[in-house]
């Protein structure tokens, strides 16, 4: 099994990142329109660029040297402040990844709207980085409904075996992403660890919701009894 998490909302919160973007946008396009009233919530860094740059009525698309310098002075102004800054790690995740990554028959990747090298800052910062072989960013593709084709493909590579999206369960704590887990044919599991009321996750579709992963047992449960590896024959799954 493919256990797939978020970052934001998900396994930490707070840090420097939203100043970071505001300046590295200042930088290379001149404004970061209204970042300070923005909704990043379950979206992808470069459709968050998009949509700001729309918001101050200028062209939402950029040339790929302006991605460059968005993306080298993002990095730098991230490192920057987040050691003064770091992100919080929510109350049960280091007990739960450590958990989940003793165990033979899961794997742990990432699918987050983050840039590739803002979710190696942030998870470096909260000692989980080393957990993740393998994620799909927000770099990747602005459309995150289609990040966990990345990570699938990422997995294969990196497990040398294949990744069905049915053997992947995608973990966040927004809307969007029960979303992008069920338009790739994955299963979800949302946590109210966000803005979102677990009525509203329930709502969205998750196939299970949790409050928090504070009671590490019962999410133990939630992502992984929940949910039977399809290739292992009834009554011999893995113990945890």
């Amino acid at each position: 099994m493919l256990l797939l998490f978020d970052i934001d909302g998900t396994l930490s919160t707070g840090g420097p990142a939203r100043t970071a973007f505001r300046l590295a946008m200042e930088a290379t396009f001149g404004t970061a329109g209204p970042i300070d009233r923005h909704d990043f919530a379950g979206k992808t860094d470069t459709r968050t660029m998009g949509e700001l740059l729309a918001a101050a009525g200028r062209d939402p698309t950029w040339t790929a040297p302006e991605m460059v310098r968005f993306r080298e002075r993002y990095e730098t102004e991230l490192a920057a402040r987040i050691g003064a800054q770091p992100v919080t790690v929510l109350p049960g995740v280091h007990w739960l990844i450590d958990r989940l990554a003793a165990r033979d028959d899961l794997h742990l990747g990432l699918v987050t709207g983050n840039l590739d090298c803002g979710a190696r800052l942030k998870l470096t910062s909260a000692r989980l980085w080393h957990r993740f072989p393998i994620g799909a960013f927000g770099s990747d593709h602005a459309c995150r409904n289609l990040l966990p084709g990345v990570a699938l493909e990422r997995a294969a590579s990196h497990w040398k075996r294949p990744f069905h999206p049915r053997d992947a369960v995608v973990i966040g704590d927004t809307p969007r992403d029960v979303e992008c887990g069920k338009a790739a044919g994955a299963r979800t599991v949302a946590v109210a660890t966000g803005r979102f009321t677990p009525s509203e996750l329930h709502a969205a579709g998750a196939d299970r919701v949790l409050r928090d992963f504070a009671d590490t047992e019962a999410a133990l449960e939630a992502l992984t009894g929940a949910f039977p590896n399809p290739h292992c024959p009834a009554g011999r799954q893995p113990s945890s």
